[in-house]
């Protein structure tokens, strides 16, 4: 076992019996408030369990002074991770502009995390240009490739003078502190990308089997985990929308009690639901073994959907489709 990972599970450790260990203000804030931290990976932030998802279910709130409110109420009340991504747009209304119009009083005090589609590295940091500029910041927290759709694809990553080498520069010149990828297409791309590229974070669907064949919880979450990186799962209340009778709360929990998992990202919609998942997260304790196999049963045919839209590989996360 590594020193690194030891101090990391020493880390989990210490925060669940509720001390401080070299907090950054944010966190130190967060805490107070009553939210659980949990460290990400080799990153060593510590971050809160649930994290913003900035996505489609946000720009669906037509009403841009609630959807501010929403975002100040997170602040104030310690959930201080923001999940946007330069795609994540519904009409007129794009997830990166919004932010931009709270964060610089505040930039600080957020973990923010973004994303970028492109895969040729011109193309790439014209929209990290464009993404700083609509956010009114100098620099992510994480900046993430967006949606490996393929092995091919988690392979041409890494090509010489390709976004992997762009993310790399970027992180050097602290345009970014951490670089990551997210997915839910393929877990053999995603396990390739773990293994292969020195990627800080990893945002990940639960395991959507398509057809029984990509099986995300049992290979890339552990490739991922084995090196070290955070990783955050996506889509954890998806089910609800084809599965009956799958209580909100218990899909929240099933995904922080999964193993390996730092953090869920959860679109957000309304104060009422960031209330409710505060609630959620406030008073968490892992689910027994029990009542999560009952939940991995119950979920198996929302795994199997074969129509399930974000597992078309037209799909843009986090547009409104």
């Amino acid at each position: 076992m590594s020193k690194e990972f030891t101090r990391r599970s020493f880390i989990r450790h210490t925060m669940g019996a509720g001390a401080t260990l070299a907090l950054s203000s944010k966190a130190v804030f967060a805490q107070s408030s009553g939210i659980p931290l949990n460290v990400l990976g080799k990153t060593g932030e510590m971050v809160p369990r649930i994290a913003l998802g900035l996505g489609s279910r946000w720009c669906s709130v037509q009403d841009e002074d609630k959807a501010l409110a929403i975002l100040d109420y997170a602040y104030k009340n310690g959930m201080f991770h923001w999940d946007t991504a330069h795609s994540y747009q519904r009409g007129d209304v794009v997830s990166e502009e919004r932010v931009g119009k709270i964060l610089p009083p505040i930039r600080d005090k957020i973990f923010l995390s973004s994303k970028t589609h492109q895969r040729n590295a011109d193309d790439a940091m014209r929209e990290i240009e464009m993404s700083l500029k609509r956010l009114n910041t100098d620099h992510f927290d994480i900046l993430q490739v967006h949606l490996i759709r393929s092995l091919e694809d988690a392979k041409e990553l890494g090509k010489k003078g390709g976004v992997v080498d762009l993310f790399e520069k970027l992180k050097q010149e602290k345009v970014t502190r951490f670089i990551g990828f997210t997915g839910h297409l393929t877990a053999q791309g995603m396990k390739y990308a773990a293994e292969n590229y020195d990627f800080d974070t990893m945002l990940i669907a639960l395991n959507h089997y398509g057809k029984g064949e990509q099986k995300f919880e049992e290979q890339a979450v552990p490739a991922a985990s084995q090196e070290q990186m955070g990783v955050m799962v996506m889509k954890v209340v998806r089910p609800r929308e084809t599965v009956e009778n799958l209580p909100v709360p218990d899909l929240i929990r099933y995904a922080l009690s999964l193993n390996h998992v730092d953090s869920a990202v959860i679109g957000i919609d309304s104060i009422e639901v960031l209330k409710e998942n505060i609630g959620i997260l406030k008073s968490f304790k892992r689910l027994p073994k029990e009542r999560m196999m009952e939940l991995k049963t119950a979920l198996q045919p929302f795994y199997r959907s074969k129509n399930l839209p974000w597992m078309s590989p037209s799909y843009r996360d986090g547009q409104w489709v």
